[in-house]
């Protein structure tokens, strides 16, 4: 078979939206974005009996025949889980230092392929969502939609008011806006204290980088609750389905 490496065409009016082919594979569940990029270059995909090598052609899942590695290609049954993320745990599939990545925790419980809804640093441990069906998983994840995540966060400091407010009050930090929607304290100690944070927005290491810039370090932080979703008494490093309640209700949080 000659590979087609890119054949741009004029969209036809009326036609259904027609997405890049390593945007289809992964809209339909079977792999992330990138894998599908890294498999359409290494020539692992076929369109209607065709090599195509450029991720970024045009493809039609309902009118064209795709491939991967031999296969059809074919929506995945929408699988949504629950994960108590694990302290030390990178939430990547492959790690190029080679670190325990979250698929190192679920190589053994069956799943098809799923992708993490958001992320938690190597530091962070608690609530993390996975799922196959990106449409919902991009509800919950862009910065517009505002969904709460609720944090437990152990510092090496003991706060007072005027801190719990200047957390809701923000900084500005590398040109980013950090702030918490709330701060509250939880219990207190001689040296250290609890606190639950709560963002309606997440940039990398918010809650790390919010209180580094006030001179507190974090000990431990504990993601407990995605919108109404909370981490109840799952075990560390054990995981469940969603029910179907559940992933209703967090699509239209």
């Amino acid at each position: 078979m000659r590979p087609i490496r890119s054949s741009p065409r004029s969209p036809v009016p009326g036609a259904a939206p027609r997405y890049g082919l390593a945007r289809v594979i992964s809209k339909l569940g079977v792999c992330s974005r990138s894998q599908a990029e890294k498999a359409v270059r290494e020539g692992r995909v076929s369109v209607d009996g065709k090599v195509v090598l450029d991720p970024e052609r045009s493809a039609d899942p309902q009118r064209q025949r795709i491939l991967l590695d031999g296969a059809p290609v074919a929506a995945s049954a929408r699988v949504y889980i629950a994960l108590n993320k694990p302290r030390g745990i990178v939430v990547s599939a492959a790690d190029e230092r080679g670190r325990d990545t979250v698929y190192d925790v679920l190589k053994d419980a069956g799943l098809p392929w799923l992708g993490p809804v958001g992320r938690l640093d190597k530091a962070s441990e608690g609530l993390l969502l996975l799922s196959n069906d990106s449409v919902w998983a991009a509800r919950l994840t862009e910065p517009k939609h505002h969904v709460d995540k609720t944090y437990h966060v152990q510092i090496d400091a003991v706060p007072d008011t005027a801190l719990l407010e200047a957390l809701v009050h923000g900084v500005v930090e590398q040109g980013e806006r950090l702030a918490a929607r709330r701060a509250t304290l939880l219990r207190r100690g001689e040296k250290n204290a609890w606190l639950e944070i709560v963002l309606d927005e997440g940039r990398n290491r918010h809650i790390r980088r919010l209180l580094a810039a006030h001179d507190i370090h974090v000990l431990r932080l504990i993601r407990v609750a995605i919108g109404p979703l909370a981490l109840g008494e799952l075990a560390k490093g054990q995981w469940r389905h969603l029910s179907e309640a559940e992933v209703r209700v967090l699509g239209q949080a």
